[in-house]
């Protein structure tokens, strides 16, 4: 089995050195412990979240927005928009400007969608977090440092997907999210010993696989 990398694409990253209170507030943000912002969009949205989980880990940040779009990134309401809208807030510029580039280095080097079929027009998601930062760790009910399988594909391969990967290994469900998502595709979030995480992520990639290559089997 073949995975190729769909990478995803950052389309835009800005920074709010002193943003107002209002901005701050109405994103999330405390105006008493944060001062600055980081914004970015992406053309995937489950590289992303991970993405602002691993800024967590490197920098006094928090995730105070992290929402995917509607329809996915081909239905976009601008050039820029992508899938996804993430907002970092620090107590300084410069802990967020620490952030992006954790962000960015994750999106450039570790999470990434991957193709499942030939001419890529089925894609999965079978990410393993090794260590989960504050942010997914808080969303998943889980503990900083736990492992972690973020698992994504279309719906009925996330459902042939997921039931092989619970089987595969000794994980439990945190959550699953059933189809629809804002990009119409599905996921889970399983966690247990990190050999066993990683055997389910194998699990759940292989399974959309063999529904790409047998839809009606």
């Amino acid at each position: 089995m073949i995975l190729e990398p769909l990478p995803p694409k950052i389309l835009s990253i800005r920074r709010i050195p002193g943003a107002d209170r209002a901005v701050l507030e109405s994103y999330g943000a405390d105006p008493e412990r944060h001062t600055a912002l980081g914004l970015v969009t992406v053309d995937q949205d489950d590289p992303t979240y991970v993405a602002l989980d691993e800024a967590t880990k490197h920098a006094r940040v928090d995730v105070v927005y992290a929402k995917s779009f509607w329809a996915g990134s081909r239905h976009s309401s601008g050039k820029l928009s992508g899938e996804i809208l993430g907002v970092l807030a620090g107590p300084d510029p410069d802990e967020v400007d620490e952030g992006l580039a954790a962000l960015v280095r994750c999106l450039e080097h570790d999470a990434c969608f991957y193709a499942a079929n030939d001419d890529a027009t089925i894609a999965v998601f079978p990410h393993v977090v090794t260590s989960l930062g504050h942010y997914l760790s808080a969303e998943a009910g889980l503990e900083v440092g736990q492992p972690m399988a973020y698992l994504v594909a279309p719906p009925l391969e996330a459902t042939v997907a997921l039931d092989a990967a619970m089987k595969a290994a000794a994980v439990r469900a945190v959550k699953v999210f059933p189809p629809p998502s804002p990009t119409n595709f599905a996921a889970a979030w399983l966690t247990g010993e990190l050999a066993d995480c990683e055997s389910a992520a194998v699990a759940y990639a292989e399974a959309v696989v063999d529904v790409g290559r047998r839809p009606t089997a």
